[in-house]
């Protein structure tokens, strides 16, 4: 009896869900583990694996929303910065005495008017994104070191440190909530009319202005809600340490863009998951650990970086390329 073959037609969306970048990226994920673990069985070790991922959940965070303004057809420069300042606050109305509610929800609340203010400057001016996000990473990061000094905030709280707890003693926070955050943004992303209004107006501007969509709102929209999960990422970074410095984080809106960029959203805009964006985030952050397990400076971190973001990009505009050569 001959074998049963599926359809050439069954087969290629089949091939679709294998070949695309987060199953790429989850097996880039697991092989990189295996063969580092080969070469150092102590990487595969339950602390280490634990600190990648809780190190690191809220970079994946904050790439939920870097995801969402890129989509829209923007980038934000300012996420680093913004999350410094915001971890800063957080941790000094701990530090004062005030109601721990409060040093939790203040960075989400800065965060949202903040980049809603971004967005609407973007919007309704017309200043390219990347020009008015520029200005307001000098804004905070210079602002920051005038008002702190650069100084650290200590002697915070033990109920202030949120990334302490874990659900049912075996679950972190933090993990639970970078795992929620990705899938809930995802469902909105793939089937609420708001998220495929981001896609229609990072796709097409004039054609989603002409269907109904208004791209203004929905770029301050997309700036909100990326201010949001910015706010969320800094309450991660401002309770997983006993300590906060009143700086910015060195070099980490490099690693949120790349992990969108990297996660298969298309820095042209239009094209993209959050999925992918956590799953390239875990991704580096066990590609910075590996460097150290296998002796090479974690100082190439940085290279790669460039490297995957220059790869990825390439690939997307020959995708988009053969895509319009296909069309016509």
């Amino acid at each position: 009896m001959s074998s049963i073959a599926l359809p050439a037609r069954a087969r290629a969306p089949l091939f679709r869900r294998f070949a695309s970048q987060e199953a790429m990226l989850a097996v880039a994920v697991i092989g990189l583990a295996v063969v580092v673990g080969f070469d150092n069985p102590r990487f595969l070790s339950a602390n280490n694996l634990s600190d990648i991922l809780l190190g690191n959940a809220y970079v994946a965070v904050a790439a939920i929303g870097m995801s969402m303004v890129i989509v829209s057809g923007n980038i934000d420069i300012s996420v680093g910065a913004l999350i410094g300042v915001l971890a800063t606050v957080s941790g000094s109305l701990a530090v004062a005495g005030y109601p721990i509610a409060l040093a939790w929800g203040a960075p989400l609340v800065l965060g949202i008017a903040v980049m809603a203010l971004q967005g609407a400057i973007v919007a309704f001016l017309g200043i390219p994104a990347i020009v008015v996000t520029l200005g307001m990473l000098s804004i905070l990061k210079g602002g920051l070191i005038s008002v702190t000094g650069g100084r650290w905030i200590t002697d915070l709280p033990d109920s202030f440190h949120l990334a302490d707890i874990e659900l049912f003693g075996v679950l972190p926070m933090p993990v639970l909530i970078m795992v929620v955050a990705t899938l809930l943004a995802a469902a909105w992303m793939a089937f609420w009319p708001g998220g495929r209004a981001i896609y229609a107006t990072g796709g097409n501007r004039e054609a989603a202005r002409l269907s109904g969509v208004s791209p203004r709102r929905v770029i301050v929209g997309v700036f909100a809600i990326h201010g949001f999960f910015t706010g969320v990422a800094a309450l991660m970074f401002a309770t997983e340490l006993r300590v906060i410095q009143s700086t910015a984080p060195p070099n980490l809106e490099l690693t949120v863009i790349t992990a969108s960029v990297v996660g298969g959203v298309s820095i042209l805009g239009g094209v993209g998951t959050v999925i992918g964006s956590t799953l390239a985030a875990v991704l580096i952050a066990e590609i910075t650990s590996a460097l150290v397990f296998i002796n090479v400076s974690p100082y190439w971190t940085h290279a790669v970086q460039g490297a995957l973001i220059l790869a990825t990009v390439i690939a997307d505009i020959l995708r988009r390329r053969r895509r319009l050569r296909g069309a016509a």
